[in-house]
């Protein structure tokens, strides 16, 4: 089987050459997603490399007027990120997490509020509905408490409802809360003091450049963090379509613990942690349950080291590299596929279709998505 180059799962080292403003350049130029940006990073060597060729690739892939984000940009975050009190943790720093360094598309840097050394703990996520019910909030309170006592670090959205309730209750012994916007934007608002609290015993921390308003579609990709921090997610209640579902599937995606607290079956607020529990997913009712059921699982896989490749030159298999956009834009919807799947079955080598599905990826003609995936765009 080919096996598609996945370099976020790797954490490789950036040359010594980057500083601060390359990496942010580099992630925040148009359409470099986490995953290209670490492509890059692997095939390029360093940041600064990267963004040199980036012109380049774009120019092959028929972009001509491609310009990489400027420096005066990069340079405002920075200042916007010391003006918030928050602290920039790129993907090759010792900050960084080792949890969240292994999963597909990961953070490409982390601006965090409070102490980052919380990230690198034997985190939990505790996550559910923003409309819960009173049993619910009591039960989020009692499962955050009993966490922390059991020595776990307690991660979850900063969302209404159970994500407020674990927090809280999770401040003595510290929390992690996860930001859809800046780390200087606080949503909802009403949390604003449960936030500085966080910030104060645990770490507050967002992906997303200081002073970003959440939008709609930020929420996906920061639910991937909050799973990817953790050891597992417990749901206490969930609708049967809703965000906190979606984090529950990262978990899986992630090789993560997924455990639910079991609902009454009228009860639609149950109805998603209930249909966990019949596609598998662990019943728990207290921490000491979580516990259990950690305890009977394998630690998280170390992470694997692997060599930096060289650079790869444009592809040239199959009639060349427009014929072969072609082929994959042919197996690709707006439903993902998997990228190994698509890979196998254009029987090229990895490197030469990861460059086209680069190419693609700078055309604005395929989107990366979470777990490996690819979809038109």
């Amino acid at each position: 089987m080919t096996i598609g180059f996945a370099p976020a799962r790797f954490g490789l080292p950036a040359s010594a050459v980057d500083d601060d403003l390359s990496v942010l350049r580099l992630i925040r130029s148009r359409r470099v997603g986490p995953t290209t940006f670490h492509r890059l990073i692997a095939e390029h060597g360093s940041a600064h490399a990267a963004l040199d060729a980036l012109p380049r690739i774009a120019a092959q892939s028929g972009i001509a007027d491609y310009a990489v984000c400027p420096e005066g940009v990069a340079a405002a975050e920075l200042s916007a990120g010391r003006r918030a009190g928050a602290r920039l943790v790129r993907h090759d720093s010792p900050d960084y997490p080792d949890s969240l360094r292994q999963i597909d598309g990961a953070p490409a840097i982390l601006w965090v509020r409070g102490d980052p050394a919380w990230l690198s703990r034997d985190v939990m996520a505790v996550i559910g509905a923003r409309n819960a019910s009173s049993l619910g909030l009591r039960m989020a309170r009692g499962m955050a408490v009993g966490l922390g006592e059991a020595g776990f670090t307690v991660v979850a959205g900063l969302a209404r409802g159970v994500d407020t309730a674990a927090h809280a209750a999770a401040l003595p012994t510290g929390t992690i809360a996860v930001m859809a916007g800046g780390v200087d934007v606080i949503y909802p608002a009403e949390n604003a003091e449960l936030a500085a609290r966080i910030a104060d015993c645990g770490v507050l921390v967002s992906e997303q450049p200081p002073g970003t308003e959440p939008a709609a579609r930020h929420f996906p990709t920061r639910n991937r963090i909050v799973s990817g921090l953790s050891r597992g997610v417990v749901v206490i209640e969930a609708a049967q379509r809703s965000g906190t579902l979606i984090t529950a599937r990262n978990a899986l995606d992630q090789g993560r613990e997924v455990m639910a607290v079991p609902g009454h079956p009228m009860d639609a607020r149950a109805a998603g942690c209930n249909a966990l529990i019949r596609d598998g997913a662990t019943l728990v009712r207290s921490a000491a349950d979580v516990a259990d059921a950690l305890a009977q699982t394998r630690p998280l896989p170390e992470p694997i080291a692997i060599a930096t490749p060289e650079p790869l030159p444009p592809p040239r298999d199959h009639g060349g590299p427009i014929q072969l956009e072609s082929r994959i834009l042919q197996r690709l919807s707006p439903s993902p596929t998997e990228e190994n799947d698509l890979i196998r079955d254009l029987g090229v080598a990895a490197a030469t279709a990861s460059a086209v599905i680069l190419s693609l990826e700078l055309q604005g003609r395929v989107t990366r998505l979470a777990g490996g995936r690819l979809a038109l765009s």
